[in-house]
């Protein structure tokens, strides 16, 4: 009588599975069955992958404008300047009204003594329009020009003497910003820190609305957020630590 095949007895926890394949089910197997080896369709491949598509450049008036100076330095924000600039015209207001108060106070207490005498009888003395013109209105005028005068020279020393020296101001100082020449070998003199202060103080008051012209320019001025003092001048103004 013939007998039946045998089959070997797989090894215990079963055959280990193909590469990519999938473990059969722990436990005992039926005696006398081998596990089914994986199955894969023939030419089967996993799929390849996809290259990354070329970078292609991006035209010059989509490219994202750099946010340093020529020297590398981070270029100063609108907000920061503009700080910059209210503390420094905080500053001169302050100085101005120290040196030039008393005065005008002295002529506003002469011009209303004159104006309010009266006569024996009580009646206002009528003041004489010669004596009103060389006494109260010439000195008025003369006192304004000399004002005017006095403020270029604090201006000039400040914006000019001062800044030039390490490209800061006393609103720079406290925001952290300088003053820096857009050329990086450059170096900040007077004739840079002159022309800026003769656009931004003295070109921009003289037009109407330029000085709102002047400041709001370096919202939308690429590549370097310059003003158009900065412009003239060929300086820029950067971040800085201190």
């Amino acid at each position: 009588m013939t007998q039946p095949p045998s089959y070997p007895t797989p090894p215990a926890g079963g055959p280990q599975p193909a590469a990519g394949g999938f473990a059969p089910p722990p436990g005992p197997h039926p005696q006398g069955y081998a596990v089914p080896p994986q199955y894969a369709p023939p030419g089967y491949a996993p799929p390849p992958h996809y290259p990354m598509p070329p970078h292609y450049p991006v035209p010059p008036q989509f490219a994202v404008p750099p946010t340093v100076s020529p020297a590398g330095q981070p270029l100063a924000s609108f907000g920061d300047r503009l700080l910059a600039w209210l503390i420094d015209t905080a500053v001169a207001s302050v100085v101005s009204l120290v040196l030039f108060m008393p005065v005008f106070l002295v002529l506003w207490w002469r011009m209303l003594t004159e104006m309010t005498r009266t006569n024996p009888d009580g009646t206002l003395v009528e003041p004489d329009p010669g004596t009103f013109l060389t006494e109260f209105f010439l000195p008025i005028l003369l006192f304004q020009a000399g004002l005017f005068v006095v403020l270029l020279g604090l201006y000039w020393l400040y914006h000019v003497e001062y800044l030039k020296r390490g490209g800061q101001t006393l609103g720079k100082k406290v925001m952290k910003l300088r003053v820096v020449p857009l050329d990086p070998a450059g170096t900040l003199d007077r004739r840079m820190a002159g022309r800026r202060w003769l656009v931004q103080y003295l070109a921009c008051s003289l037009v109407p609305g330029m000085s709102y012209a002047d400041g709001l320019w370096q919202l939308w001025d690429k590549p370097w957020q310059q003003c158009l003092h900065d412009k003239f001048a060929g300086t820029v103004v950067v971040k800085v630590a201190s």
